[in-house]
């Protein structure tokens, strides 16, 4: 089972992540509309942000890191791990947002 992008079915994981990740607007809203999630601004920073991460790291931070970033980084000011649930209440911005964003799964402790 996938999830279809742009008229493409895309290969997910057993936790709904993509397997290759694709930058594309319409990944993010396909994702968003499965998740139930209206997307806003504030989300799309998030997402944004964890892109940016994914393609300068490889890999995408854990929460602390992602709240760390976002605010010493000046991206989002006002993060802290309550608003990132809040945007992402399935396991928050470093899980949800990853996938909203059309990024593979977290790696998990110690992968970050």
């Amino acid at each position: 089972m996938g999830i279809v992008i742009n008229g493409e079915e895309k290969e997910v994981d057993d936790y709904g992540y993509l397997l290759e990740p694709d930058f594309s607007e319409e990944a993010i809203q396909a994702f968003a509309a499965a998740e139930g999630i209206e997307l806003t601004d504030q989300h799309r920073t998030v997402i944004n942000y964890l892109r940016q991460k994914y393609q300068e790291e490889g890999h995408t931070p854990n929460m602390r890191n992602l709240v760390k970033g976002l605010q010493d980084e000046d991206v989002m000011p006002e993060a802290d791990s309550k608003l990132l649930f809040d945007l992402f209440p399935d396991g928050g911005a470093a899980k949800q947002g990853c996938r909203v964003a059309g990024l593979p799964q977290p790696k998990g402790k110690g992968g970050y």
